[in-house]
């Protein structure tokens, strides 16, 4: 198991390097002058040439491709054009914000799960029809969409939650946390619901659940303790993946409510033409998504013993 983990451990920093790679080439591509950007358009030739040159602009791509991938690894992604704070400290402030607001996020979507359980046990009803037709609009709306319209509702309306912004004590927080979780989790939870039904229709049919039932347990032992524990690997990675995705794709979510996390630093830096702010949100970003992968993967042998128990194998067979 320990070398399972170190192998995609291994595979997760290449993975790493590669995305930073491809994410400091495409900025690099960019038509934006980072010295007419710190300077402005009124700064002369002579000027601009000075500041690439001890910026190290006019080094080869490779060379400030690794330079920053070494300062990367002693926490420095450079410093923020527009008010020469490190980016490191500011994304340091915003990601927290954003995890939170991705947990939570995550935490609505788990609904899915006996949403997907009861719809598998009542297969072809009314109530499996209907809710699979609500799954598919809720997953194929987007999410700024659902933003939109809970603040019409809930906070112009029914001023019931803030529209935007992120609250300072624990009932604040709690209430400015409820429309920006259920938008950036709704999809999640539709999703979670559906492949959570596919999943227990599968298990349903397995000999062992006929055997469990022949043997006279109750539904909810054979339910809880035979099907929906095997039923959950597929489950998980949707879970495991949701989370990655919304810890990268909370900007529109963030923009919307004003909320204070990475995803809304992006916006700012984007139109700021921010470079080095935007580089390091995407690359911090990216690490988070592999590392969520990385648990997903080592979460498979708590959930089956059976691939453990292969890993265990695998092992024996190459100490042999």
């Amino acid at each position: 198991m320990s070398r399972y983990i170190f192998k995609r451990s291994l595979m997760m920093i290449l993975v790493i390097l590669g995305v930073i790679l491809v994410v400091y080439a495409i900025m690099d591509m960019s038509p934006i002058d980072p010295a007419k950007v710190i300077l402005g358009d009124s700064a002369t030739e002579e000027t601009l040439a000075e500041l690439r040159k001890e910026m190290g602009l006019d080094d080869p791509f490779m060379v400030r491709y690794f330079r920053y991938v070494l300062n990367l690894l002693k926490g420095d992604m450079g410093v923020s054009y527009r008010n020469k704070v490190s980016v490191a400290t500011q994304i340091g402030d915003r990601l927290p914000n954003t995890i939170l607001l991705a947990s939570c996020g995550v935490l609505f979507s788990l609904i899915g799960i006996p949403i997907g359980v009861a719809t598998a046990k009542r297969q072809y009803s009314t109530f499996d029809n209907v809710t699979m037709v609500i799954t598919l609009f809720a997953a194929a709306a987007p999410a700024f969409w659902y933003g939109l319209i809970m603040v019409m509702i809930f906070s112009l309306n029914l001023r019931w939650f803030p529209s935007a912004g992120m609250g300072k004590g624990f009932v604040d927080l709690a209430r400015s946390l409820v429309l920006p979780s259920i938008t950036i989790g709704i999809r999640g939870a539709a999703n979670n619901a559906r492949t959570t039904r596919s999943s227990m229709l599968e298990v349903m049919r397995q000999d062992y659940v006929d055997t469990a039932k022949a043997k006279g347990l109750d539904d909810r032992i054979i339910t809880s303790r035979h099907m929906l524990r095997n039923a959950l690997i597929p489950v998980v990675t949707v879970v495991g993946l949701n989370f990655g995705v919304l810890l990268g794709g909370s900007v529109l979510t963030e923009t919307v409510f004003s909320w204070p996390g990475v995803g809304r630093f992006v916006v700012e830096s984007i139109k700021t033409q921010d470079i080095p702010s935007v580089l390091g949100c995407v690359v911090t970003l990216a690490i988070m998504f592999s590392i969520v992968n990385l648990l997903v993967d080592i979460l498979y042998a708590f959930i089956d013993p059976r691939i453990k128990a292969q890993y265990k194998r695998s092992g024996v067979t190459k100490n042999e």
